[in-house]
């Protein structure tokens, strides 16, 4: 099978903005992104993520989290498993 074919997707336009950001990080296109994101709908025959509607204290603490509210640094790897194993 070969060729290609348009995939015309319609997005909030923020949620766009944002996903281009992290992507630009990644040096990786948005066309690429998607190519990769469908690639692994078919190996995994299904969405290759979990998709879940969080519980309330999750969604509490993934909205304060994004919000740089509550959050523990570590200096590294190490330092952090030796503070979870206290």
């Amino acid at each position: 099978m070969s060729g290609t074919a348009t995939v015309q997707v319609r997005v909030n336009q923020q949620t766009k903005a944002d996903a281009r950001a992290v992507l630009t990080a990644l040096d990786m296109s948005m066309s690429e992104a998607i190519c990769l994101f469908l690639r692994q709908v078919v190996l995994q025959r299904g969405i290759p993520f979990d998709v879940k509607i969080p519980n309330e204290l999750t969604a509490k603490t993934l909205a304060a989290s994004e919000k740089g509210i509550d959050l523990h640094r570590a200096s590294g790897v190490d330092d952090l498993f030796e503070e979870l194993d206290s």
